[in-house]
């Protein structure tokens, strides 16, 4: 029987909290039980023919943004600079060393602003990393970078560490917005950043843009992605503003009576998409946007598309290592997590140890319910039947999703014809209550999340 969804009437959706689904189980379910020893027996385990992605932390910024989510802290001085680097090269060594596994074909610096170290610590650890692990010619290499702090000495060492993409935080290109979450940062900063990284070679660039911030209107979210597209980048990224203050105190920084209310927010989602789309871009899962010719379209064409921590990926490695404090990775056995604390970190790594000190085993049924996830966030539709019968054994074992995909066909939000689930045009918005539906551990748990639009 199929069951055809009604025209969305209510603003409640959009107030609901839900994960983001970056991975699954989600980070509030990590524990103690995996621990550095459990992580040492996984890695040891990862075969040697593995494909590897590697992601380097580096958790600090030269001032804290209002609105930041990140595990980051500001630092001026140049010693925990110097400190933080020869920890992480001593941890580069000692994850090479944990893991038969060598071929890289992801590097992902992110933050905090990693380029906040400077061409020369970057290129010292870019300089380990090769020396430690076999990198495919053809590896994205990829940094997330402030335009303030971009310059041509940056550049220059990015490109000799041979970097292939840079994302750039712009948010907002409103100067009273900016204000208001406290990064300035002019149109002409950021278009001078572009200019710079493509002088040298680094043509591929990832613009990230924020709606639902203080202050900010249907009109300023339309300025910003009609600046940001003119800049021609390969991808870019709008997310809704998360306001978390339990979890980030300086967001207590942000006039709350200044946020958009649910009904602007959707506005302004749909305002940047429309924009995008008319600049040619695709639409690439909830909230990312690619030229056609992009890897990330090409790859959201053909079902390849993946999501991990840091969005939506073209990464197809098999295991993820983390780098760094607070960093997470994905190994075949689960997710595993860095002390979030430098200190606790550079204590372990400098004891010979892993940083680890959470993370969660996969069960197979974590990894059904993953993977309906990942194919509904990634593909607007899963035949969550077929996910079942081939990690489960059973064609009803995710029948339990039911309940609230009916529910979820009454608001309009998604289409059911037996157990293929396809969200409905008007219902993109609201794609996460859709993923949420396949998580057992939700309705269990006490964990506080963002918005769902």
């Amino acid at each position: 029987m199929v069951f055809m969804s009604k025209p969305i009437a209510s603003l409640i959706l959009a107030e609901r909290s839900v994960p983001r689904y970056t991975s699954y189980p989600t980070a509030p379910h990590f524990s103690n039980a995996v621990d550095a020893k459990v992580a040492a027996q996984w890695l040891r385990d990862v075969p040697g023919s593995a494909s590897l992605s590697l992601y380097l932390h580096v958790p600090f910024c030269s001032a804290i943004c209002n609105y930041c989510g990140c595990n980051t802290k500001a630092v001026r001085k140049e010693e925990p600079l110097d400190e933080y680097t020869e920890t992480l090269l001593r941890e580069i060594a000692l994850m090479a060393e944990a893991t038969p596994a060598r071929r890289v074909t992801d590097l992902h610096w992110g933050g905090g602003t990693p380029s906040l170290l400077g061409p020369e610590r970057l290129l010292r650890l870019w300089t380990r990393v090769s020396a430690c692990f076999d990198i495919s010619p053809a590896v994205e290499h990829s940094i997330e970078l402030d335009p303030r702090t971009v310059d041509q000495a940056l550049v220059e060492g990015l490109a000799r560490a041979g970097v292939t993409r840079a994302s750039l935080g712009v948010q907002d290109l409103n100067h009273h917005v900016q204000v208001a979450i406290g990064r300035v940062q002019p149109f002409e900063i950021v278009a001078e950043a572009v200019r710079l990284l493509r002088s040298v070679g680094i043509e591929a660039i990832n613009l990230d843009l924020m709606y639902g911030l203080p202050h900010q209107s249907e009109a300023d979210v339309r300025k910003t992605a009609e600046l940001a597209a003119s800049l021609n980048p390969s991808r870019l990224a709008i997310f809704g503003y998360a306001h978390v203050p339990w979890f980030k105190v300086h967001q207590k920084l942000i006039d709350t009576a200044a946020l958009p209310g649910a009904a602007e927010r959707i506005a302004q989602a749909d305002v940047a998409r429309e924009t995008l789309v008319q600049q040619g871009f695709d639409v690439i899962g909830l909230d990312h946007f690619a030229r056609p010719d992009d890897p990330m379209a090409i790859a959201a064409r053909s079902g390849a598309l993946r999501r991990n921590f840091q969005g939506y990926t073209t990464d197809q490695a098999e295991a993820l290592l983390p780098l760094g404090a607070s960093s997470i990775g994905r190994l075949p056995q689960g997710y595993v997590q860095n002390a979030s604390d430098v200190a606790g970190w550079r204590r372990a790594i400098n004891a010979g140890k892993l940083a680890v000190v959470r993370g969660v085993a996969f069960s197979d049924e974590d990894r059904a319910r993953a993977a309906a996830i990942e194919r509904l966030m990634c593909d607007f539709s899963v035949d969550y039947g077929t996910i079942a019968q081939a990690y489960l054994g059973r064609l009803e074992a995710l029948d339990d999703a039911d309940e609230t995909l009916q529910g979820l066909v009454a608001d309009g939000v998604v289409e059911v014809d037996g157990r293929l689930v396809t969200i409905t045009e008007a219902g993109k918005p609201f794609m996460r209550l859709a993923a949420a539906a396949f998580d057992s551990y939700l309705k269990a748990g006490t964990a506080r999340h963002s918005v769902a639009v």
